[in-house]
């Protein structure tokens, strides 16, 4: 069930001016930072707290351009730009381009001087809750072991070292921010003051309100009906791909939402066996990403006794 993970070399590059318009035409500028994830650490938080001092996607917060609909071409891209961009960062918070090859070579042809932002955390507990959250909109209909083997996105999304690696062979590691979510979590305001710096953001202070994290997966449910829930979902993507993202963040603030969201059985507690045998898989990753943030891991590289929660 759980394969072996690939490695790649790392090379370094030397520091480049901080980007400024698009090489690919002189209008509006594509995004100079990109928070790439992966998913489920923070990036719903980060977001919120970004999105009053930079330029972000609005109303939808993950385009899926650069790995999924590249072919739709950068009109459509920039269109979700609405606010004007002057003497303003331009940045995505996008997680799943984080294991998307594809997204990675996309954005450094068309963007080379972006600066990238990874996260890490936990990995049991990141995949855990990434399957949550798939699992309670729809996206999967398998229990968490079938999703496993089925949704190649939670293990290669997991390949931590793997993945960072790459992006900091693509973009060098001047323009490569990694960072842990226990130090989100902890610190949030050191922690942002840490990516602002490395944006060029001028720092700014959280408010108490903001000191809460976003989207927290822990009470989520299965679906009342999951083709209703898978439905809903697919109808969301049909008119977020023709820009009427308007529509579908109206829907997420009304009643409707209960209706096609939750409403059904807690989910299953993860099995010790199954933590254990995570855990193992994913400690080659671990130990790797500790030399390469120079930093120990811990609690990553084996359950602690009271840390078997409900999945996600």
């Amino acid at each position: 069930m759980l394969k072996q993970l690939r490695k790649s070399p790392i090379s370094g590059s030397e520091r480049a001016p901080f980007p400024g318009r698009s090489p690919v035409d002189s209008g509006k500028p594509l995004p100079s930072f990109f928070v790439v994830g992966p998913p489920r650490t923070g990036t719903s938080w980060l977001h919120d707290v970004l999105s009053q001092h930079t330029v972000l996607p609005y109303p939808t917060k993950e385009t899926r351009f650069f790995d999924k609909h590249f072919d739709r071409g950068f009109d459509w891209y920039r269109a979700h730009y609405s606010v004007s961009t002057e003497n303003r960062r331009v940045g995505e918070v996008a997680p799943t381009y984080f294991a998307s090859n594809l997204a990675r070579e996309r954005i450094a042809e068309r963007v080379p001087a972006a600066r990238v932002i990874c996260i890490f955390r936990n990995p049991v507990d990141r995949l855990a809750s990434l399957y949550r959250v798939k699992r309670a909109y729809g996206m999967i209909p398998w229990n968490f072991e079938e999703a496993i083997v089925r949704d190649s996105e939670l293990l290669e999304s997991s390949k931590y070292s793997t993945n960072l690696k790459a992006w900091l062979q693509t973009f060098g590691r001047e323009r490569v921010l990694a960072t842990v979510y226990d130090d989100l979590r902890d610190e949030p305001q050191a922690y942002l003051d840490r990516v602002a710096d490395f944006i060029d953001l001028p720092r700014f202070e959280l408010s108490a309100s903001q000191m809460a994290p976003v989207f927290a997966s822990e009470t989520m449910t299965l679906p009342r009906n999951y083709y209703r829930t898978r439905s809903a979902l697919m109808m969301a993507e049909w008119l977020k791909q023709r820009q009427l993202d308007t529509v579908v963040a109206a829907v997420k603030k009304s009643p409707l939402l209960k209706f096609v969201l939750g409403g059904g059985p807690p989910f299953a507690e993860l099995s010790c066996d199954l933590s254990l045998k995570l855990h193992d898989h994913f400690r080659p990753e671990v130990e790797e990403l500790e030399t390469l943030l120079q930093r120990e891991l811990p609690a990553w590289k084996s359950p602690a006794p009271s840390s078997l929660s409900k999945i996600a």
